[in-house]
């Protein structure tokens, strides 16, 4: 099992070497650090704690501020535990978006943009009734049920807080994985608002070999350089000319 911290960027799209377009979704992964070990002999299980993103101290209690110097960092905004992780940690360990391969299949979880309190329509996708003709029926939950049991049944979908559930996407592909610039692309679109913490894993229901895909970069041109080797060599040429008039100005 192979997991790191993030927070999602954004969303875009990039273009194999095939001329097919994939929309991907950037994830800023700064190096997590290893906040703790669990064993089995100490906690019953095998885990590693993951911290990401640093936290003024003056914003940190004493105790995540005794937690962090335990493994030689600054407070972390935020925690999270994995269970079996691959290889062997120590407090203080870093891991960056190298971990992860081109092509390889994994799984994010994250939080679901929160809508607050909605009705059956938007929140269960229910249709509406008829808005003219007297139907007197327009936007509400309709019946609760049969008039026997005197009481609403459990399931029944009514109004309710909507989002700001933990979802998790399964089988997502991983497009790029950029160490030195801190990105992991992943294909498709994964749950939550902008900035907010997603958790990349290993995917547990994938059967698939790692297919990776070559995707075109790009290059930008640097423009101001030849801009300025024009200017030098006009300076050159102006200062050449100046240097002729004043010859021919001592020798006349």
């Amino acid at each position: 099992m192979k997991g790191i911290l993030g927070r999602k960027a954004g969303m875009t799209q990039v273009f194999t070497k095939e001329g097919k377009l994939i929309p991907v979704t950037v994830v800023e992964v700064q190096p997590n650090t290893v906040m703790q070990v669990k064993t089995i002999e100490t906690d019953g299980y095998n885990a590693v704690q993951l911290g990401v993103f640093d936290k003024k101290e003056k914003n940190s209690s004493k105790p995540s501020i005794g937690h962090a110097k335990k493994a030689n960092t600054t407070p972390k905004r935020f925690l999270k535990e994995i269970r079996n992780l691959e290889g062997s940690y120590n407090l203080g360990d870093t891991i960056d978006a190298g971990v992860f391969e081109v092509g390889e299949v994994v799984d994010v979880t994250g939080t679901s943009k929160g809508k607050g309190f909605e009705g059956t329509i938007k929140r269960h996708n229910q249709h509406r009734g008829p808005m003219t003709h007297g139907s007197r029926y327009h936007r509400g939950p309709g019946s609760l049920g049969t008039m026997l049991p005197k009481r609403v049944l459990k399931g029944k979908n009514l109004p309710g807080h909507m989002g700001h559930e933990t979802i998790t996407i399964q089988n997502l592909e991983i497009i790029e994985a950029n160490a030195a610039e801190g990105y992991i692309l992943v294909s498709g679109n994964i749950p939550g608002p902008k900035k907010s913490l997603v958790l990349i894993k290993s995917a547990v229901k994938n059967s698939r070999k790692a297919d990776a895909k070559e995707i075109i970069s790009y290059e930008e041109e640097t423009v101001v350089d030849e801009v300025v080797e024009e200017a030098v060599e006009t300076t050159e040429v102006e200062a050449a000319e100046v240097t002729s008039e004043t010859t021919e100005g001592e020798n006349a």
